[in-house]
């Protein structure tokens, strides 16, 4: 499993995390709740490629991840 998770309000907060439960290997997108708004399932790539993809997109691309997360707490009206 790798996570991106973020220190907001004196608490770590998930924001993306990719697995391999249910048997395949997918990207969690993750609300201010830790609930799960979208899964977007890694097709035909074996769990040793997905890690390398993992890695790469939450290195490359945590300050979108972040931003996005943090406006959708805005949006949030629980």
């Amino acid at each position: 499993m790798v996570q991106f998770e973020t220190f907001v309000n004196k608490q770590w907060r998930p924001v993306i995390r990719y697995d391999t439960a249910h048997g395949y290997a997918h990207k969690d997108i993750l609300d201010w709740h830790g609930r799960v708004i979208e899964k977007i399932e890694m097709v035909n790539i074996d769990y040793k490629k997905a890690l390398q993809i993992a890695n790469l997109d939450i290195d490359s691309n945590w300050k979108i991840y972040k931003r996005r997360f943090l406006k959708g707490r805005q949006n949030d009206k629980r």
